[in-house]
């Protein structure tokens, strides 16, 4: 079983794979998990086995400790790459997501205006308007689509409530290219026995249609790197992906892949 829970409101900075040096910003509590899925892969455990005790980070708290943190940053000469919105569970849950968004975009400007601000969200609640908004005003905009097979979702990413994957596919569309897509590719079998492989043919090219439709900035593909709650899962190998890559740069789409 996964054991990783960030601290809250701030960690790191860290070395993302992806994003590069990245501080993050947790606006989850940090002695559990709050997501609005409860993906058998995620590397802070499943919704039932980490119950958070303690509340949501207030916005006058995290607008205080990324203020103190940047100005450590400073005086020790570290420069981040990246604010990224992550953590113990889903982003854009927290109440005040877009107030914010804004007062990040304003700490970022004041100390490190060259740093990107990222947010990685599951997309669950993109077709909320203060949520697409903000969104629409951060660098990286960086939402998930694992597949866009429904019942692969139901099994693997688990959705927590009322999941439209029409609708929040024409919320993808509706950001124009302001986004990046994210996607986990994976091998091996759920704790039923069922195969969790999106690696074949029935699974990536329906889902390179939907992503060349979405039609995003870039597509950002990765696989399992930490310890997972459920332990049958295996990693994609490199060349997996990198056929993966190939195949949507073929449609014209810039892609990447992280091991």
């Amino acid at each position: 079983m996964s054991t990783v829970i960030y601290p809250s409101p701030i960690f790191g900075p860290i070395k993302s794979r992806r994003l590069g040096i990245s501080l993050g910003i947790n606006l989850l509590p940090g002695d559990g998990k709050v997501c609005t899925f409860d993906c058998i892969y995620c590397e802070c455990g499943l919704n039932a086995q980490r119950k958070p005790q303690s509340k949501f980070p207030t916005r006058k708290q995290v607008a205080e400790a990324l203020q103190q943190k940047l100005e450590q940053m400073k005086v020790e000469g570290i420069s981040p790459n990246v604010l990224t919105f992550a953590g113990n569970g889903e982003p854009t849950a927290h109440p005040d997501f877009a107030a914010i968004i804004d007062d990040t975009l304003a700490l970022r400007n004041l100390h490190f205006p060259h740093a990107k601000v990222s947010v990685l969200t599951n997309a669950t609640r993109i077709n909320k308007k203060d949520v697409f908004e903000a969104l629409k005003k951060v660098d990286n905009n960086i939402v998930k689509l694992d597949t866009v097979s429904v019942d692969y979702i139901t099994r693997v990413d688990r959705p927590v409530g009322n999941y439209n994957l029409v609708e929040l596919i024409d919320c993808m569309r509706a950001f124009d290219g302001q986004c990046v897509i994210q996607t986990m590719f994976m091998k091996g079998t759920d704790a039923d026995g069922h195969s969790v492989d999106n690696t074949g043919d029935e699974y990536v090219d329906p889902w390179i249609d939907a992503v060349a439709d979405i039609a995003p900035r870039e597509v950002m593909i990765y696989t399992i790197d930490r310890e997972t709650p459920i332990s049958n899962l295996q990693k994609a190998s490199p060349e997996t992906l990198d056929d993966i890559v190939a195949r949507l740069q073929r449609r014209g789409i810039k892609a990447s892949a992280s091991y």
